[in-house]
């Protein structure tokens, strides 16, 4: 690193969790000193303000030690940033979290404790996992752009409900009943979408879908268990497909989502594979969301990266270095 100047570099998103980030940073920022964590502590001002500045930070000053303060969101820029600089392998490159966001989803896979001061002691003990990564490519304004993501992508309805609440973030409203009450108003808004799917290039499944999971981890929507078989590091997706279904259905069948049980309603399809392919017609477009971030639509194009992130998680779930 340039002049040796700090070990870790500290992302932190002060509006993470409905301003939850501002509220706690004086804590957490107590905590790592405590800790003795030698930092260099940078914020955050707007939407995938940290994937370009952790880029340029890894790049021009050779940080390989990652802190994010934030959500999923959050997390899912930096993990953008690790896989889009140019300077170290992305395994060569270690990424912790605090969670301060609404969802958590992919520090509840690993058992992420709630007590911040928990939170320091795991990154202190810089135990790791090397983790899958799933990489999306999709259009958007009639280009081709791709994602990375840590955790799951999600499409159709799941997206639409996404969409929804971050326009809410946006205007200062967040929170888990605002994503509940998008949870329920998406319903009457959203339309079954026809499509077809490949996995490693087999067609799966043709006709139309309420909702659509691909992921490395196994909740999103802030504790749904939307992929419950998930192994994060086995090289290979884990998919659930929704088809066409009841708002009734849905409504009484809403709380098997927390416990992975949905998966076995006639109407839920799930599949497993290194590579994925989502079409539909032109005249209905699958949106996309990954990581709880709204991205492009439909065609999309999916591939694992096998075990090509270095996550802080805890003990249980670490490998030896």
């Amino acid at each position: 690193m340039k002049n040796n100047k700090r070990e870790w570099l500290v992302l932190v998103n002060l509006h993470a969790g409905s301003q939850r980030g501002e509220r706690d940073w004086p804590e957490i920022k107590k905590l790592l000193e405590k800790a003795g964590f030698d930092m260099h502590i940078v914020f955050t001002e707007y939407r995938n303000h940290a994937l370009i500045m952790a880029k340029d930070l890894i790049e021009k000053e050779g940080f390989k030690k990652i802190i994010v303060v934030g959500g999923d969101g959050t997390f899912n820029e930096v993990i953008n940033s690790v896989f889009k600089q140019n300077r170290f392998r992305t395994m060569e490159i270690k990424v912790g979290l605090v969670t301060v966001g609404i969802g958590n989803d992919w520090g509840r896979m690993y058992e992420i404790p709630e007590s911040y001061e928990e939170q320091v002691e795991i990154l202190k003990n810089e135990q790791f996992i090397l983790q899958d990564i799933g990489v999306v490519k999709y259009e958007e304004a009639r280009k081709e752009d791709n994602r990375y993501f840590a955790n799951i992508a999600g499409m159709g309805y799941d997206a639409l409900v996404a969409k929804k609440t971050n326009v809410m973030k946006q205007k200062g409203k967040g929170g888990a009943i605002v994503y509940l009450l998008n949870l329920i108003s998406g319903l009457f808004q959203y339309k079954n979408t026809l499509l077809e799917i490949e996995a490693d290039g087999k067609k799966i499944f043709s006709g139309k879908i309420f909702s659509m999971s691909i992921g490395i981890c196994k909740y999103n929507g802030a504790g749904m268990m939307q992929l419950p078989y998930a192994v994060p590091d086995d090289g290979l997706f884990d998919v659930t497909v929704i088809r066409k279904i009841s708002k009734y259905r849905i409504i009484k069948n809403i709380k098997n989502l927390y416990d992975g049980s949905f998966i076995n309603m006639r109407e839920v399809e799930t599949f497993r594979g290194k590579k994925f392919t989502v079409i539909s017609t032109p005249a209905h477009k699958l949106y996309l969301e990954t990581d709880g971030e709204s991205l492009g639509h439909s065609p999309l194009n999916f591939e694992v990266i096998p075990r090509a992130a270095k996550l802080i998680v805890r003990a249980k779930y670490a490998i030896s270095d």
